[in-house]
């Protein structure tokens, strides 16, 4: 008897037309969003900093991070290429998660390069419409991951769950100073005290939205550990860069500090909600099917 297909013999499904055609795409939005970055960081085009009339730099805004916290666009981008690659695999073609993300990974790839391509034209309101539309994205595909079962191993928790937790954490972030940047742009000033204070507001409000979708995907450290970072680096920025705002320094750095306690409680919260209901920890004999140690304490919820 002829052997059966690697994909067949572990997950006992063979991969449909719409499997393969998801897998292309998300390749080819992939190439889309590299293209996009080299754009993006000087090679083919104007650097993001540089665009929109300076718009979007470090020190335009009081909601802008310090040039460091973009860093964290080179562990994104290594993300979406494994999860590029992850996907591919023969064992994860018709992984039930590959398939509930794969569509929502891709549109996410493509807003990320038309963000940066509209960026280039100077269209500034443009470029918070297609960022506000990338975070939404983000968010529905996270709250899949939570929804949706599938193989929660090491290597699908840090390419998949790990990734798009730090995307979401980020862009929400990058969402906040985007608007900002639109609307300093646009003329509104933020030299006086008032729009210090709505600077304040505003990091706090983000990090309470935060707090709201670490609600409902019990808390995902990737997440946090993004979201934290870019409103550290605003703190950062507004406390030893121009414009300079001790207030909004701090108003920062309370909103990361807020952000990283939501996420324990609400992490905790799931803890003891999986607790009540698995068997295996009121004594019950072990199961063959419940998920690894590894799983349980990396970043996806089981």
């Amino acid at each position: 008897m002829t052997a059966s297909p690697v994909s067949t013999r572990r997950t006992g499904l063979r991969p449909t037309t719409a499997d393969r055609v998801r897998q292309v795409v998300v390749t080819v939005s992939e190439i889309a969003c590299l293209l996009g970055t080299l754009v993006g960081i000087g090679v083919f085009g104007t650097r993001v900093e540089e665009s929109s009339g300076g718009s979007l730099s470090a020190d335009a805004t009081l909601l802008a991070p310090a040039g460091t916290a973009f860093s964290i666009w080179s562990v994104i981008y290594l993300g979406l290429f494994a999860y590029t690659v992850w996907q591919w695999l023969p064992s994860r073609a018709t992984d039930p998660r590959a398939r509930a993300t794969g569509w929502l990974a891709a549109a996410s790839m493509l807003l990320n390069a038309g963000w940066l391509l509209v960026t280039q034209q100077g269209w500034i309101w443009a470029s918070v419409g297609v960022i506000v539309a990338l975070v939404l994205v983000l968010g529905l595909l996270v709250v899949r991951l939570t929804e949706v079962t599938g193989r929660r191993g090491p290597l699908d928790l840090l390419v998949v769950d790990g990734t798009f937790g730090l995307y979401l954490g980020w862009v929400s972030v990058a969402t906040a100073a985007n608007v900002a940047a639109a609307l300093v742009a646009s003329g509104v000033p933020q030299e006086d005290r008032g729009a210090e204070w709505i600077g304040v507001v505003v990091v706090l409000v983000l990090a309470a939205v935060v707090a709201a979708v670490q609600s409902r995907v019990g808390g995902r450290w990737a997440v946090a550990a993004a979201a934290a970072w870019g409103l550290s680096w605003i703190a950062i920025g507004r406390a030893t860069d121009e414009p300079r705002s001790m207030l909004v320094a701090w108003g920062a750095a309370a909103a990361a500090v807020l952000v990283v306690l939501a996420t324990a409680y609400f992490r905790r919260r799931a803890g003891d909600r999986d607790h009540q209901h698995d068997p295996d920890r009121h004594g019950a004999a072990p199961s063959s099917a419940a998920p690894s140690s590894a799983a349980r304490t990396v970043d996806g919820r089981h």
